[in-house]
């Protein structure tokens, strides 16, 4: 009883945080300056709050339609997480061309090598061909993304960076990428271990809900002091070639 009102409460606390973020942004045309964090709240929304809970009741926890659509939208959900942390890498590189130039490559370089060592785990796994690259390739770009969101971290400290929204955004990013990542070390330590699958259950969301709480604050009250890019400069650019995701020029 205990467990279910304690994850309903926070199913239901991420769910207004989501939804208070996401109207934030588009009140006076906000997401316009924030376009990356905009499209990720509302994948985020659409996919997580709203998709998953209407294939949950549709069709039930246990059912191929329901963990098909989980894997699948985790996938898409992991790639804009990457895409953003891309962006967020732009914006801190802003008045840095010689430094983005070579990011560039290092992320596109690094999308490639997930991607190739998620391949090779299908060498072991011929019999479950999409279901298995999809976990691998899922969990591979969230530990990447975690990495990536540290040395982003640490870049802004060496460039000595003034954009208070933009470091709030990254430790907001942290905390996202925390939270599976910790969870998912923890099943492959103990496998089989109820405590572990109890604690990866709460950890992901709690570190949802503490990227949202730190958004909305970056969001909503840091918004004035934001940095705005120098006349002739572009804003972002995109990591891998065709790259489209709304907050890239």
């Amino acid at each position: 009883m205990v467990d279910k009102l304690l994850s309903y409460g926070i199913w239901y606390s991420g769910g207004v945080l989501y939804l208070g973020l996401f109207l934030v942004l588009l009140r006076q045309g906000r997401w316009k300056r924030l376009k990356n964090v905009f499209f990720y709240i509302a994948s985020l929304l659409a996919f997580d709050v709203v998709g998953r809970q209407y294939f949950l009741y549709r069709y039930g926890w246990s059912s191929r339609e329901y963990a098909y659509f989980f894997w699948l939208t985790d996938v898409l959900l992991a790639l804009a997480a990457f895409l953003v942390v891309c962006s967020f890498f732009r914006r801190a590189c802003l008045r840095e061309e010689k430094m983005w130039r070579f990011l560039r490559l290092m992320l596109a370089f690094v999308f490639i090598l997930v991607v190739g060592i998620s391949l090779i785990s299908l060498s072991r796994h011929y019999d479950q061909l999409l279901t298995r690259f999809i976990i691998e390739f899922q969990q591979n770009l969230y530990f990447t993304c975690l990495v990536l969101n540290t040395l982003l971290y640490l870049l802004m400290q060496q460039i000595e960076s003034a954009d208070d929204e933009l470091g709030l955004l990254v430790c907001g990013m942290g905390m996202q990428f925390a939270g599976p990542a910790a969870g998912m070390a923890l099943l492959y330590l103990s496998p089989g271990q109820q405590y572990a699958r109890s604690l990866y259950t709460y950890l992901h969301p709690l570190c949802t809900l503490g990227m949202l709480l730190t958004w909305f604050y970056a969001v909503s009250r840091l918004e004035k002091r934001a940095p705005a890019p120098a006349s002739g400069e572009i804003e972002s650019v995109p990591v891998l070639a065709e790259a489209t995701l709304p907050g890239f020029k």
